[in-house]
């Protein structure tokens, strides 16, 4: 059995009034799945410089990173992801551009409340940030 390439990324779970952002994929082998945004940390880079650079290269927002949520592993067909997750806010309103428009990421994004988190057909990695997040806020 060959060993997994590993994948290292930061993911922000964005949350406003009470409800967190989806965001849709535009391209690649995942296209029109849900996710959390974010991407790849960069070679000598620390996670919390990489989701703020990523949201501003993807959303075109500024956040606050609020607190770290989780760290998930998750083994993909061919890779292994290994995503660290932030609760974040926003320090600027969100103009969503579709990634054909202006080469953006996402082909959709939605505000969604705890009632509506199994809604979307997230991504197996992202199913573990929500139940994470969904654990949290019964806590808080």
């Amino acid at each position: 059995m060959s060993k997994q390439k590993n994948v290292e990324v930061v993911a922000a779970v964005i949350v406003k009034d009470g409800k967190i952002l989806a965001t849709q994929r535009g391209y690649g082998e995942f296209k029109g799945k849900w996710e959390f945004p974010g991407g790849k940390i960069e070679h000598n880079e620390f996670d919390e410089p990489a989701l703020i650079r990523e949201i501003k290269e993807e959303l075109d927002a500024d956040i606050n990173i609020i607190d770290f949520l989780k760290t998930i592993q998750y083994d993909y067909p061919k890779f292994h992801l290994i995503m660290h997750t932030y609760i974040c806010t926003l320090r600027n309103d969100l103009k969503f551009v579709k990634h054909d428009d202006k080469n953006m990421e996402y082909d959709d994004m939605r505000w969604l409340d705890k009632t509506e988190l199994e809604s979307v057909d997230w991504l197996p990695a992202d199913i573990e940030a929500v139940k994470e997040y969904k654990h949290l806020r019964r806590i808080a």
